[in-house]
This record gives C-alpha cells, sequence and structure tokens, in this order.
C-alpha cells in the first residue's frame, strides 16, 4: 500500500510520523505505542527502558568527537488529545488516524492529527537512526499521559539520567524558543444524581460549530465554551423546562466545541421560541470568533425520568459560577498568568461530573487563588470540589547555557534572530527539571495550528526547516 506522506523530506521523520499515526495512542491508551517504541530500539540495537508508567528512555553514545560534549535529552510525548467532528465515524482506540496532505499541510481526516506529539516522537527517532549525524551523548525520553494529567513525567526515575541540556519538541511555532511555561491543576466538581419518578417526552437542545482549540495557546482568543453557553441557555430555560441530563466537550485541556443537554417541557413551543432567541444572541456575541456557532432543538422520540429541580440547580449553577477563560495577564510582557477551562461535563447513573483544567504561571494564584475560589463555589451550591493532579511550571531562567546554543544556531540557519518567551501552555520541562539536577531546558518545534481540533495540521515544509535546525543544535553541542 502506498504510503501517505512517502517522498516528503526528511524521509525518515515522516516515515516514523506515519508509522505512529497508524497507532491509537490517546491517552490512557499507550501500551501500543509504548511497545513499538520499545520493539522498535530492541530492533534498532539501542539501549532503551520500558518503565512502569510505560515511560521509553532510549540511549545513544557520542560520535566522534563528541564523547566529552554534555549529554543532551530530547524529550516529547507519546500520547494525544482525541477529538472528532460529530459526523465521522472514528474509533480511537482502534482505528489509525487517516492521514491528508492538503495545500502543504498534513491533516487527520475529521479527527485530530496527533502531531501533538507525534512530531517529537519522529523527530527523535530519525536522530537516533540517523548514521551520518554529529551528536553528543543523547537520552531520549518519549513520556505517557501528557495531555491528562502528565502522570507519565511524574513518574520518570531522574536518577537514571545524566543530561545536562534537555531540547524539548512539544511547542508549535517555528523560530519560537519557549524557555518558560506555566503549571497547572485538574478540578473536579460532582453533583450526585436523584431523578423524579414520572417519565416525560426527550428533547435534544444542542450547541456546535464553535472553534474550540487548546486550553492553554488559545484560551485568550475568546473563543466560546460550549459547555459554558448550555448552562447560559439552560438557566434561561429554568421556568420552562426540566433536566434530564448535561454533558460537553472531551478533554480537560480542550475548549469544548459541542454539549448537549436532554430535556423536557410541557410548552415545547415556548422553549423553541427561545432557544430561536438564542441563536441570534450568540450570533451576534461570536461574530467574530465562532461565527459558525449553532444551536439546535430535537425530539429524540422517547421518555425519561427528568432530575430533581435542585440538582438542575445545581448544574447549571455550578457551571454558570465556575470561573472560565483568561483570569490574569501580565502588565509587563504579553503573557496570560493564570486561566481555568471548563472543559468537559459528563453524567453517568451516580453522578453529573464537571472537570475544570486550571493554569498558572505563578504558583500562589493557583494554590491560593484559583482552587479556594473553586472549594468556595462547591461548599456555596454543597458540592463536592477536589484539587488535584498538580504539576510545576518552569520559572524562565536569567542565564541558560542551551537557549544561548540554540539562539546561536537559529542565527546561523536563518540569517536573523528567534522569539524568545514563556507560554501559558503546560510542557513537562518544569516536572523533569525537579527531578534531574542542573538540567538547562528550552523547548521548540515546527508550525502546528489548531491542536487539539479536528482542524490540526502540521506544516510540511516547517517539519523539515525545525528538523535541520535540531541537527545543527546538536552538531553545534560539542
Amino acid at each position: 500500500m502506498a504510503r501517505v506522506l512517502e517522498g516528503l523530506k526528511p524521509e525518515k521523520v515522516f516515515y516514523y510520523f506515519e508509522e505512529i499515526s497508524k497507532i491509537p495512542r490517546g491517552s490512557g491508551n499507550e501500551k501500543q505505542i509504548s511497545d513499538y517504541l520499545y520493539n522498535l530500539s530492541k530492533l534498532k540495537g539501542w539501549e532503551v527502558i520500558q518503565d512502569e508508567r510505560l515511560n521509553i528512555i532510549i540511549k545513544k553514545p557520542a560520535t566522534k568527537g563528541y564523547e566529552n560534549a554534555p549529554v543532551v535529552m530530547l524529550q516529547g510525548h507519546m500520547d494525544m488529545v482525541c477529538e472528532k467532528n460529530e459526523c465521522v465515524e472514528h474509533d480511537f482506540e482502534k482505528d489509525p488516524i487517516k492521514l491528508r496532505i492538503i495545500d502543504g499541510n498534513i491533516y487527520g481526516t475529521e479527527t485530530t492529527l496527533g502531531a501533538d506529539n507525534g512530531i517529537a516522537v519522529a523527530y527523535a527517532l530519525a536522530v537516533l537512526d540517523s548514521d551520518d549525524l554529529p551528536h553528543p551523548s543523547l537520552e531520549v525520553l518519549i513520556t505517557t499521559d501528557e495531555e491528562k494529567g502528565m502522570t507519565g513525567a511524574e513518574k520518570v526515575d531522574g536518577s537514571i539520567f545524566k543530561s545536562r541540556y534537555l531540547l524539548n519538541l512539544d511547542s508549535e511555532e517555528e523560530g519560537v524558543f519557549t524557555c518558560g511555561c506555566a503549571g497547572g491543576c485538574e478540578v473536579k466538581f460532582r453533583i450526585p444524581v436523584k431523578y423524579t419518578e414520572t417519565k416525560k417526552a426527550a428533547y435534544k437542545l444542542s450547541v456546535r460549530g464553535l472553534l474550540g482549540g487548546h486550553s492553554g495557546s488559545d484560551i485568550d482568543k475568546e473563543r466560546g465554551n460550549a459547555n459554558k453557553i448550555l448552562a447560559r441557555i439552560l438557566y434561561d430555560l429554568y421556568d420552562d423546562i426540566e433536566l434530564i441530563s448535561m454533558s460537553g466537550g472531551s478533554k480537560g485541556n480542550a475548549i469544548p466545541r459541542e454539549a448537549q443537554a436532554v430535556i423536557s417541557a410541557d410548552n415545547i413551543e415556548q422553549v423553541k421560541k427561545k432557544v430561536s432567541e438564542w441563536k441570534e444572541i450568540l450570533k451576534n456575541e461570536y461574530s467574530f470568533t465562532d461565527s459558525l456557532v449553532a444551536v439546535s432543538m430535537e425530539n429524540l422520540n422517547y421518555e425519561a425520568a427528568p432530575l430533581e429541580k435542585s440538582i438542575f440547580k445545581k448544574t447549571i449553577g455550578a457551571v454558570n459560577l465556575i470561573p472560565n477563560g483568561v483570569l490574569s495577564r501580565s502588565t509587563a510582557i504579553d503573557l496570560v498568568i493564570s486561566s481555568n477551562n471548563l472543559g468537559v461535563i459528563t453524567q453517568d447513573d451516580r453522578n453529573i461530573t464537571i472537570y475544570n483544567q486550571a493554569r498558572s504561571s505563578v504558583k500562589s494564584l493557583m494554590t491560593h487563588g484559583i482552587a479556594p475560589v473553586m472549594t468556595q463555589i462547591g461548599e456555596s451550591l454543597d458540592i463536592e470540589c477536589s484539587v488535584e493532579g498538580y504539576y510545576p511550571g518552569w520559572e524562565y531562567a536569567k542565564e541558560s547555557e542551551i537557549r544561548d546554543i540554540c539562539i546561536g544556531a537559529y542565527r546561523e540557519v536563518y540569517g536573523k534572530e528567534p522569539v524568545v518567551c514563556a507560554i501559558h501552555a503546560g510542557l513537562e520541562c518544569g516536572m523533569l527539571m525537579e527531578k534531574i539536577k542542573d538540567l538547562d531546558a528550552i523547548s521548540m518545534g515546527p508550525d502546528a495550528f489548531d491542536v487539539h481540533t479536528p482542524n490540526e495540521h502540521v506544516d510540511i515544509k516547517s517539519v523539515e526547516d525545525v528538523y535541520n535546525l535540531l541537527c545543527h543544535i546538536l552538531k553545534r553541542i560539542k
């Protein structure tokens, strides 16, 4: 069978990217991709470790003349965010990503592409598989569960590494070196469900058509959050309807594009009239950021028991009161300092659960700001709130040898100055720097767009350019 990416340069980078795109690798489902990396390493004769969290560590000796150079870690994560358009049938547990090339970019087919962070894995494998690339001793770390909670990096044994420099390959803009990032945590609200005894005709109220995006890098773009929008509508309809169920979003770190509620109503025509009004309200509010936002209703042709009114009130109260979006910005540079993404709402036989991904580059704003606010919301509404999964931020260093090396290499390759910055998204660098003493880090990557959405794509030429830059950086570390 012909390869979709056959003939693209660098050949090994795109070969390995296409290979890993065949393997399901959503967060929490990394056994198959981890085994692939382990078995490939054994086949190639590389020193490899697969730890209990399925992280992969691969080591390769320095090439001639680089034996005394500082050891370099190449690092990325093997898992990906699994998002798809509602219209497509795709099982992320078993189906490969169907790659497409459009206008010089690689896309999936109505699904996330997984360039975040499959390109990092492909870069690392291409470097390892090179026979003519000069480089220092290499330690490649490919982690699991980065997108969901960084639990792979959290469990890495730092004592097995000798690296002095860390090249994280999880950034998404060519020409930009990231040298600092936000930390984060997960906040969950749980509301026990209680139903009435009388079944009623069910209708589905849907919000869709939003762009969504990455809850770190896109949180400042004022894009609509489907969960928040749906809760606004339900509050307006509170006296006219009963709530049967509510759900929305799929990942805590993806801005939700779609949300649904199953409702019942005695006067459905009155409800339809109000929903029609909301169509115009939202069309006006999101004309610049989410012009395709849509609200719809449909008859589900079955009956179901609604939730007790008190549960309905607590649910929409929580969703409407939970802070969402940018919470604070720097007054010195163009950088979001803290934010929250109300990413997912689920409902089962026992609970309605509201998942949030909070971020901050100032730890106290998270531990003594966002977390207490969330806790108080839970206390005020008499619902359970838990804050967990803290991961550290990465403070911008005043001095950095690897930063100086990378800037010099960029000047030599591109003939101009790179951008050096900190970002609001979360990277694993801070966590690894806590585990490995005196580790000096930087992050880089090719141009990738609309990550964590079905429109995710990566620029082919940029992938090549950044790989060439990476090789040049390694050559300069001598």
